[in-house]
């Protein structure tokens, strides 16, 4: 009697399954699409894989690696990384939040604005690339025009054929194309904040400047830190803004070297592709590359979040 009353397997299997049959193509495609080419990725990079010479494959061991960490062009990559970085994420984190502020509470045409800061950030990289190349081109460039119509420089500029001003012009496209993100993130956390708060502070007389030091920037703090930390992944894997300007020779009239000007606009990602991709077809090393910016992005990702967390836990 108790046997009967008691459900079978079948039973409870078809009661229970539902769930993980909704939730199974997911990991079906995570393992098929994710998991499994980051495990072959790494058996690659074990190997001196060359795609013209499939039937010399074999296994090496740590010999990509530890040409790696002898190899100047590498370390060049990270260098000119870090220093793109270094020269955006400050500028475009302050900007996104100062433009974010201003235009929260604007009366009228508050979504237009929205609108026309978000442009750039659905425009393709293209057409960012090309615009920028005439933009700065030397002869016939449109800011050596101005420039030297308004008499602040005695000839043109070559932007594009210096390593100093090819980064400069590089961090003005990243700004330019993702502050329109930033302003959003910001403009959306903006909107989290009891507007209680900000009334029961102006009734106690606090100026604008201390409502924004006291209660809008710790409000905001979560955000900053993601921003931060998604900056710096998003920062290390930069590839298609320098590769615009100097890959496809628009600026360089193909006679550069990969890089642009001595190299000084070469990423990780870029030295990667070229390795792996391009200039040679070397599986094995351009997944080493992968594996050891891999690297720099944990570690920097740790460091970033240690150090917030750090903050947050002081009194």
């Amino acid at each position: 009697m108790i046997h009967s009353l008691r459900p079978n397997r079948w039973q409870y299997c078809k009661k229970h399954c539902w769930p993980y049959l909704f939730v199974l193509p997911f990991f079906l495609c995570y393992f098929a699409f994710q998991l499994y080419p980051l495990l072959f990725s790494f058996v690659i990079s074990l190997t001196n894989w060359d795609s013209l010479f499939l039937d010399e494959r074999r296994f090496t061991g740590l010999a990509n690696y530890l040409r790696l960490f002898q190899d100047p062009y590498f370390y060049q990559s990270i260098g000119n990384t870090l220093i793109f970085m270094i020269g955006y994420i400050p500028l475009i984190i302050v900007l996104g939040l100062l433009l974010a502020v201003s235009l929260f509470n604007l009366p009228r045409c508050k979504r237009l604005f929205q609108t026309l800061n978000l442009l750039p950030y659905i425009t393709t990289p293209v057409a960012i690339g090309i615009i920028f190349s005439f933009l700065f081109d030397w002869s016939s460039g449109i800011v050596n025009r101005l420039l030297l119509g308004w008499q602040l420089i005695p000839e043109g500029v070559n932007w594009l054929g210096r390593g100093g001003t090819a980064r400069l012009v590089v961090i003005l496209i990243v700004l330019w194309k993702n502050l329109g993100y930033y302003f959003v993130v910001y403009l959306a956390g903006l909107t989290s904040i009891p507007q209680e708060l900000n009334e029961a502070a102006i009734v106690d007389g606090a100026s604008p400047r201390q409502i924004f030091t006291h209660i809008t920037l710790p409000f905001l703090r979560p955000i900053t830190i993601f921003l931060v930390v998604t900056s710096i992944i998003g920062g290390f894997q930069l590839f298609d803004e320098p590769n615009l300007l100097f890959g496809g020779g628009l600026a360089s009239n193909g006679t550069q070297a990969i890089g642009g000007p001595d190299r000084s606009c070469l990423t990780a990602v870029w030295y990667f592709y070229d390795k792996a991709f391009k200039s040679t077809s070397y599986l094995g090393y351009g997944a080493s590359i992968s594996y050891g910016l891999f690297l720099f992005i944990l570690a920097f990702s740790w460091l970033s979040f240690t150090i917030a967390n750090r903050k947050e836990d002081q009194p």
